[in-house]
């Protein structure tokens, strides 16, 4: 099912043009039209579904074989040094286009922004680690 007014669920079905790089029945790959790196490209589902937490588990499992796939494929063309996968749920973890995707990005050594992912490790004391540990059990 798409969603009418979904950019995503356009780009998926070929409505709207794109730098497409595989696609099958299921899923689009396209470049990312505003890339981190040479060869970023978005697995995107041809349904429509908002992020994780609503994608059917099988299509979920399906995505992230396909990365696999497109990552190996990708690193062998691109020659890159390293790879990101990217998926984000909610406006909080700056998810901004609310139709599942998963970013592929190609990472190399000589980037400008190679340190793009790296975030600020927070500090949990033992007592808080173990707390945490019994919420998630």
């Amino acid at each position: 099912m798409k969603e009418e007014n979904c950019i995503f669920c356009k780009l998926a079905s070929g409505e709207i043009p794109s730098h497409t790089i595989y696609e099958d029945d299921t899923f689009r790959v396209i470049l990312d039209a505003a890339p981190a790196s040479k060869g970023h490209a978005l697995i995107l589902p041809k349904e429509h579904y908002k992020d994780l937490y609503q994608i059917d588990e099988t299509v979920a499992g399906e995505a992230m074989k396909l990365a696999k796939r497109m990552a190996a494929d990708m690193t062998a063309k691109l020659g890159c040094d390293g790879f990101n996968l990217v998926q984000n749920n909610g406006e909080a973890a700056g998810q901004t286009v609310f139709h599942f995707h998963l970013h592929l990005i190609p990472r190399y050594q000589h980037m400008k922004n190679k340190d793009i992912l790296i975030w600020n490790h927070e500090t949990f004391t033992e007592e808080e680690m173990k707390e945490i540990c019994q919420e998630l059990r």
